[in-house]
């Protein structure tokens, strides 16, 4: 059991199943980023401009709304690195998965012109070809829209949290 079992797995699921793994360890890796970020640098990154903005002598001048607007946009940018390519790889994953059911579909219609629709087995091997990568795709998919989502609350939260900060003083 173990990788025998992955190997037999990929194995029924054709090619494109490997494209659906190394598409879903991606977007894992950057969802995984993005925790670490919040988890670690944000806080650092949020004080840093909040000290910047305290700093200024003069905060009611219209070039001072700039530097403010220029501080909170760079939270904001590094708050939000990399979640429209995460947003892309869970949009990628369902795509894969119907490029998985066409290969599958294909490959049980060239065996039924070869077979005349005679050998049942080699057929289902196909249709394995067909449901396993939609199966994956959407597995992968469905894991990462959770957090995605969690992502996009978490940002706009966290760039209200620096402008409000900056509002009060």
């Amino acid at each position: 059991m173990g990788l025998i079992d992955l190997q037999a797995f990929l194995d029924r699921g054709g090619p494109v199943l490997l494209l659906i793994m190394f598409a879903t360890f991606v977007m894992w890796a950057l969802i995984l980023e993005r925790v670490f970020y919040f988890r670690f640098a944000h806080k650092q990154v949020a004080a840093e401009a909040i000290a910047e903005w305290r700093s200024r002598s003069d905060r009611k001048s219209t070039f001072a709304h700039w530097v403010r607007d220029k501080l909170v946009s760079e939270v904001r940018m590094k708050a939000e690195q990399n979640v429209s390519l995460t947003k892309a790889m869970v949009s990628l994953a369902p795509l894969l998965g119907l490029l998985g059911t066409v290969t599958g579909m294909v490959a049980v219609f060239d065996i039924m012109a070869i077979t005349n629709g005679a050998d049942a087995k080699a057929m289902s091997a196909g249709v394995s070809r067909a449901t396993i990568p939609t199966m994956a795709g959407m597995v992968a998919s469905l894991s990462g829209i959770l957090f995605t989502s969690g992502m996009d609350r978490r940002v706009a939260r966290s760039v209200q949290q620096v402008e409000d900060a900056m509002e009060i003083s």
